[in-house]
């Protein structure tokens, strides 16, 4: 018997190659199922909401639907507070989805933080909290999980953060554990016991690090037959495959483990700029790295049953996305690279498939920066002071919904975020008297849902400056936007046109935008410029900064 089925493919999935299909969630309340296209977007959280967003922008974000919680951030109390929360669905209620609309998925540690850590034990994973590191053990996640009810948990693996490279003992021991925490929380409870039942879908690390024969042997190991003395407590299951729902695979430890065969590693980049930069911040994708990982992905599922979901966390970058669907097929995509570009100021701005006026600038509008090689940027550094008096929208790869209402050209794309695409709300805060005469104006419309204009590269650039929350939240709302919209571009090349069509696109893709990220070096460097202009220590860099700019002509008296 198998795990309930979690993805829908449209058509027979190939074994490796682009596909496209659905991801159908029942939680077996009888409510009506949550379906989902894929590929689709994993949207990454900290402490369980999304950086920079309210309540009120989560709900307007329509790119928002799958929710990556890392309960890390939670175990820094004993017991975490949001296994405290009652209700058939906790933490929905506790950090304020929808269930209607948002599906969470419960991971212990955060996939993006690749900074160091120590050990895991032979029952204990090691998780970083406000309070520093904690030992959760195997018991005590399938605990929370049957506490928090998450509609999507991922099983503990044990993934080394140590200093790679890994000798084979440390992954036969990766591969040992994995295997032992899988199978206890497939365990179903006791009788004796008052936990709850077993969770309706778990996806699983695939472990292996970067070797090859450790990341079959893995995958071997989920299909063997389970041990007799297990054979009750997994019942119905006859192996802990069929337990497992879908496949998840971190690339940032991949990557770090790849770099540190080719190369010495350097200090811990997590430490830099007072923590300010992680380490994924300076990793960068190319054709040779996306097939080194490509074939890592496929060690692991090549004798796996393709018609389970396959999830990436942490791409380096679009086009280390779109090689992984042509190479591997991958259904759900960590968004934290779009996200991250939101904290550097940067404004997205690409498509998928590529346009054919893609250097055509409509009207006055200025597209990417166009580098030496050729290639355009995939966004806008808003920190840049180009921007100062630039007053249009934030992409011009896509309409604002003010301006495609009355463009007569059906294939230009709208960007449907709240920065782009604004809509009036649907009822007024009003602090005084004076405040009912503003919405009274007639040049400006009233009616719920009437568009608005949308929000100005000058705009976000003055808010970033001037270090306004708003900046990001109106960052993070459109970088969704279009990395959502990009995997949508995906959706329909794949179905209208199929694999060989979606691989000349991609190939136009990788001439046409540039993946070295250039614009990301210097979108960092103005960032923490203005970070630095603030906060502690402020005073004491000031004093410095003009020691330097005054050496060779100030005179002591």
């Amino acid at each position: 018997m198998a795990s309930r089925s979690l993805f829908i493919p449209s058509a027979p999935p190939p074994k490796f190659g682009p596909r496209i299909g659905t991801i159908v969630l029942d939680r077996g309340d009888g409510t009506s199922p949550h379906q989902t296209d894929t590929p689709a977007l994993f949207t990454a959280t900290s402490r369980g909401l999304v950086p920079h967003l309210s309540r009120d922008h989560t709900h307007l974000t329509q790119a928002i639907r799958h929710i990556q919680l890392s309960f890390e951030s939670f175990i820094d109390r004993n017991p975490p507070v949001p296994t405290l929360v009652d209700g058939p669905h906790p933490l929905h209620t506790f950090l304020g989805y929808s269930p209607q609309n948002h599906v969470v998925t419960l991971t212990l540690r955060d996939p993006s933080d690749g900074r160091k850590m120590p050990p895991n034990g032979n029952n204990f994973v090691s998780a970083h909290c406000t309070r520093g590191v904690r030992k959760v053990t195997a018991s005590a996640w399938k605990s929370y999980v049957q506490k928090c009810r998450p509609d999507i948990v991922v099983a503990l693996s044990d993934t080394p953060f140590t200093p790679a490279p890994h000798s084979q003992k440390r992954l036969t021991k990766s591969i040992e554990r994995s295997i032992a925490w899988i199978a206890e929380l497939l365990c179903a409870p006791t009788e004796t016991s008052s936990a709850g039942s077993r969770p309706r879908h778990i996806l699983l690390h695939m472990a292996g690090g970067s070797n090859a024969d450790a990341r079959s042997e893995f995958a071997d190991r989920l299909t063997d037959p389970v041990e007799q003395r297990d054979v009750d407590a997994l019942a119905p299951f006859n192996t802990l495959d069929e337990g497992v729902a879908g496949y998840v695979f971190d690339l940032l430890p991949l990557r770090i483990a790849l770099l540190a065969e080719s190369r010495p590693l350097s200090p811990d980049e997590a430490d830099l700029a007072g923590g300010l930069i992680r380490v994924s911040d300076r990793h960068r994708s190319s054709p040779q790295s996306s097939s080194c990982l490509a074939d890592l992905l496929q060690t692991s599922l090549q004798n796996l049953p393709q018609d389970k979901p396959r999830v990436v966390n942490s791409p380096a970058s679009p086009h280390e996305v779109l090689r992984l669907v042509r190479d591997v097929g991958v259904d759900l995509v960590d968004s934290f690279w779009a996200q991250r570009a939101s904290d550097m100021g940067i404004a997205l701005d690409f498509r998928f498939p590529v346009p054919d006026d893609l250097v055509v600038s409509p009207g006055n509008l200025l597209t990417p920066r166009k580098r030496e090689s050729g290639k355009l940027d995939l966004g806008h550094n808003l920190f840049h002071s180009i921007y100062r008096h630039d007053h249009s929208r934030l992409a011009s790869s896509f309409l604002d919904g003010r301006s495609a209402s009355s463009d007569d050209n059906p294939k230009r794309h709208v960007c449907e975020c709240a920065a782009c695409s604004p809509r009036a709300p649907s009822s007024r805060i009003l602090h005084s008297a004076v405040d009912i005469q503003a919405w009274q104006d007639p040049t400006c419309p009233t009616s719920p849902s009437a568009l608005q204009p949308p929000s100005t590269r000058a705009y976000v650039h003055h808010l970033l400056h001037t270090h306004e929350m708003s900046a990001h939240a109106l960052l993070t709302m459109h970088n969704l936007s279009v990395f959502s919209a990009f995997l949508a571009g995906i959706r329909a090349v794949v179905k209208d046109a199929g694999p060989e069509a979606f691989a000349r696109e991609v190939a136009r893709f990788e001439e046409a935008y540039d993946e070295d990220l250039l614009l990301w070096g210097e979108a960092e460097t103005m960032w923490l410029e203005v970070e630095w202009a603030r906060g502690k220590g402020r005073l004491a860099r000031e004093k410095e900064k003009q020691a330097q700019s005054t050496i060779g002509t100030a005179v002591d008296v």
